[in-house]
């Protein structure tokens, strides 16, 4: 089994780097939730979380349902132009979380052992 360094965790997925020969390949990131997994550049994970806010805008007619965010599913576009998902609401808020914290946890490490270090 490769080595693996976790980003970002939650109940619905992780997102982490590879390892090869004990070092971390920062180049992409490895996306897994729902039976699915995305290896993504950082541009692109970026692209996606703009993609999973503009469906939840799209999508924001739940807030006034009865059956709020579990009745129906609904196309989430992705940076790979022939892929798209079938997910509802809370599925999409729970990838918009992995997705968001991720990039936080990328960024912050980015500052503290990058541009932040004097």
């Amino acid at each position: 089994m490769r080595e693996i360094e976790q980003i970002y965790h939650n109940n619905f997925g992780i997102a982490f780097y590879w390892k090869q020969n004990s070092q971390t390949i920062h180049d992409k990131v490895q996306l897994v939730f729902k039976e699915t997994g995305f290896y993504f550049t950082i541009p692109e994970l970026n692209h996606f979380c703009d993609l999973i806010e503009d469906s939840l805008i799209e999508n924001a007619c739940c807030e006034a349902c009865e059956m709020k965010y579990s009745c129906h599913k609904f196309l989430l576009k992705t940076p790979c132009n022939s892929i798209d998902l079938a997910v509802n609401m809370t599925e999409l808020k729970s990838i918009k979380d992995l997705v968001e914290g991720s990039l936080f946890k990328i960024e912050l490490d980015e500052y503290i052992y990058g541009s932040g270090m004097n």
